[in-house]
């Protein structure tokens, strides 16, 4: 069965299962602070676990899940491995909602808090 809502016909069961769970791997603090990172150039991992306050193994780790899922890819400049975001929409996505939230914490912090679910 497919619906349309707003002009737009419903996307496939595939689709949606896709971006579930890119969303999902985007729903750790870690990773989304990594894609923030990337959205703003290319790194390393060194590089990228002083900005983002994690243990080097760690941030492997989220960047090698992140790499699977295939929103993050990387290439080798000697030894070091750099990693980029290799899709603009996925740029887009990220900036967008950090910049959002953001926004809105500036604005009224108390909703933000509520989100996090320390209440207002």
């Amino acid at each position: 069965m497919t619906g349309r809502a707003g002009g737009f016909d419903d996307p496939p069961a595939e689709v949606l299962a896709s971006a579930a769970a890119a969303f999902g791997l985007l729903a750790s603090s870690a990773r989304l602070h990594l894609m923030w990172a990337l959205s703003q150039g290319e790194s390393d991992v060194t590089h990228l676990a002083d900005r983002v306050g994690g243990a080097l193994p760690a941030v492997s780790q989220h960047l090698a899940k992140l790499k699977l899922a295939g929103l993050v890819r990387s290439r080798r400049e000697g030894r070091r491995q750099v990693y980029y975001v290799d899709d603009p929409d996925v740029v887009t996505v990220v900036r967008v909602m950090v910049g959002q939230l953001t926004a809105r914490s500036q604005h009224a912090p108390a909703a933000v808090r509520a989100l996090r679910g320390n209440g207002a």
